[in-house]
């Protein structure tokens, strides 16, 4: 990382960080094709939870290339100057990842991922229906990295980020 003051190593704020997202910013490739989409996500601590339905883009890139690269952002908000255009700025914290992904095949495992998601969305597992469950793609991605970045300066009367 180029600016190491505004770096994050304590996992445990890592960790804040991505709890208190609301998106995964999913980046994959194929072919020296890059494609980035949002998902819904959970998260245990180790690993990265998706789904997909049965087929579709996202699927065709990870069978070509199972390598992804992950995003997390909170506390975005525009510091504007009236004076300096050369001032404006964003205040920020990010989580920037790289791992493989797995697609969960059984029952349990798929169940395990739908309710990662469920609970980072509602704060509780569900009780999902088997025919929903048979009807969807849950992946896992196997986290490798994760780096953290945070930029709160000149924020000129915002509050600092926890």
């Amino acid at each position: 990382m180029r600016r190491h003051d505004k770096e994050i190593r304590s996992r445990e704020e890592i960790d804040t960080i991505i709890r208190a997202a609301d998106v995964c910013r999913l980046a994959l490739a194929r072919d020296n094709e890059p494609y980035l989409v949002p998902v819904s996500f959970g998260y245990d601590g180790e690993s990265v939870f998706f789904h997909t339905a049965p087929n579709g883009r996202k699927i065709e890139f990870i069978e070509a290339n199972d390598r992804v690269c992950f995003e997390f952002e909170t506390g975005v908000a525009l510091v504007r100057d009236p004076d300096d255009a050369c001032a404006w700025t964003f205040t920020f914290r990010s989580v920037i990842g790289y791992g493989t992904v797995r697609e969960l095949v059984s029952t349990e495992q798929k169940n395990h991922a739908l309710n990662q998601i469920m609970l980072h969305y509602s704060g509780r597992e569900w009780d999902i229906p088997a025919h929903r469950t048979a009807a969807t793609r849950a992946w896992r991605i196997d986290i490798e990295s994760l780096t953290g970045k945070r930029s709160e300066e000149q924020a000129k009367g915002l509050p600092r980020l926890a």
